[in-house]
């Protein structure tokens, strides 16, 4: 005789199954939820669910069953039912397992029952015609023979859900695992490029800071690096970040003059919801984004002086509090800090806790100016020159007297300066070399003012009389003297420069 459903209880079966399948990724617990629906709902007894995995399908979810039990599941394509299930991917009724050699009872979860009341309904998992694995429960029954028909009915429906929830959860895990190689090979990259092997520097001043990021980055030392802006701060505390024992970790960079002092506890601590009028959501700050990483804070000097005490904690306690939080954080992580102010005069005035400039000043390392390592120069244009060709599709050069102009220059915002004026130079070039014509305004002046021995002067005081004479004594020098061609160069005319030759007593020399 046939089994009959309540409808009702199938209904509630289905809705049951269907949410436990959508309420999380996480395939296993879902799983065992579908199982425990079956058992309660349909009267089905210890559920399982295998999935196969090349050759072999393993009982990953189960209902009744001991996780030993569970870890016994394993059977390869065509072993057992099970394993015969997921190799034709045909459904098959065992209506009485004492009966049935096939039956192998690997997992040992039926040696308390007697085998001739157990029934045993096998369905395959299949996503179109692809067998994903196995649903299989027990059926107990009494003397009497029955048909499973029902049975097979329901349980072809739930493997289908089953399917298609293994299915999307086979796709995520592969996106994912795809993301995770994908985060490893950029972190791999990252750390070949920040290796300071790769950096330009072969001034002897460079070379000892290098020496010096060999030294610390395998500690655990807290480091200050100083230096004027433009000087590669930054670069070098990436360098310290994956030359070090926290590499695989995150590396949070911050600069503490760029958001406002009301902000700031909460972009480095984070905030709980409703801490504050905005405050939508419980956020991270960025020293617990750091955790078991580094975290970069440039620019530390001005870090107000109300907010320097739970930065000290979190360096000497390794703890701190969200802010409007009363939960207590911890983390590990590594402080890299940055400043191109003085210190020491900044807590002479008591504008800096002395205490944290101790605790920041463990190991300190001072980046040089462009100024002092002038034999860099030439090496870092041309770095420049290619990163910016290759970036605007071009092939231009520099003459060997824009160089000259280079290494007499003062760079004021030192590497970033250069690097600034190279990529400027390489767009805006209309031919494909660079000369000393193509230089900027400000670079052009310091130039003309240093060839023709005026008094360099500060950008702010320099005189009208002097910039102007500069450029006339060097559009006459390139034009060999020639007023005509001298006034053209200088978008004025031949009377105007007379008069201003006159003006400023410029004659030509032998």
């Amino acid at each position: 005789m046939g089994r009959n459903y309540d409808k009702t209880l199938e209904i509630s079966a289905l809705y049951e199954i269907s949410k436990l399948l959508g309420s999380s990724l996480n395939l296993k617990s879902n799983l065992r939820g579908v199982m425990r629906v079956l058992s309660e709902y349909l009267d089905m007894k210890r559920g399982t669910v295998a999935l196969r995995t090349d050759n072999e399908v393993s009982i990953i979810a189960a209902h009744g069953m001991s996780e030993e039990e569970i870890r016994r599941g394993r059977y390869k394509l065509g072993e057992g039912i099970i394993g015969r299930v997921a190799k034709l991917g045909s459904p098959i009724v065992i209506p009485n397992i004492g009966e049935e050699p096939l039956f192998l009872n690997k997992t040992g979860a039926r040696t308390t029952i007697k085998k001739e009341n157990i029934a045993f309904l096998c369905v395959p998992i299949k996503f179109k015609n692809e067998t994903l694995g196995v649903l299989s429960v027990d059926r107990l029954f009494g003397s009497k023979t029955i048909s499973f028909e029902e049975d097979l009915r329901m349980l072809k429906i739930i493997a289908s859900l089953i399917a298609q929830s293994a299915k999307l959860h086979q796709e995520v895990e592969k996106e994912r695992e795809a993301f995770i190689e994908e985060k490893e090979n950029l972190k791999r990259q990252l750390k070949g490029r920040y290796r300071v092997e790769n950096m330009i520097g072969q001034s002897e001043s460079m070379q000892e800071v290098f020496e010096a990021v060999h030294r610390v980055a395998p500690s655990k030392a807290n480091v200050l690096l100083r230096g004027e802006s433009g000087t590669g701060k930054e670069l070098i505390a990436k360098a310290i970040h994956y030359m070090s024992p926290v590499s695989k970790g995150p590396f949070i960079k911050f600069n503490c003059a760029s958001i406002p002092e009301g902000l700031l506890e909460s972009e480095l601590f984070g905030h709980e919801k409703g801490s504050f009028t905005g405050a939508m959501a419980a956020r991270k700050g960025r020293f617990e984004l750091a955790d078991k990483g580094t975290i970069f804070l440039d620019e530390i000097g001005d870090l107000p002086l109300s907010l320097q005490p739970k930065i000290l904690r979190v360096l000497q306690e390794k703890e701190f509090e969200r802010v409007g939080g009363e939960k207590t954080i911890k983390v590990d992580v590594r402080l890299i800090a940055a400043t191109s102010r003085n210190l020491e005069d900044l807590v002479s005035k008591g504008k800096f806790r002395e205490d944290l400039y101790y605790r920041l000043n463990v190991v300190p390392i001072f980046l040089p100016s462009l100024r002092e390592k002038k034999e860099d120069i030439a090496q870092l244009a041309e770095y420049f020159l290619k990163k910016y060709n290759k970036e605007n599709n071009k092939s231009v050069t520099i003459k060997a007297d824009v160089l000259d102009v280079f290494m007499d220059y003062e760079w004021q915002g030192n590497v970033r300066e250069l690097e600034n004026t190279i990529e400027r130079l390489v767009v805006m070039s209309a031919g494909k070399v660079i000369t000393k014509a193509d230089l900027p305004l400000n670079i052009k002046d310091q130039s003309i003012k240093s060839k023709y021995g005026i008094q360099a002067k500060d950008a702010l005081t320099s005189t009208i009389e002097d910039i102007e004479k500069a450029r006339i004594l060097d559009a006459l020098t390139n034009t060999n003297w020639n007023q005509a061609k001298a006034a053209k160069a200088l978008g004025i005319t031949p009377r105007q420069i007379g008069y201003k030759m006159k003006k400023y007593e410029i004659e030509q020399t032998a």
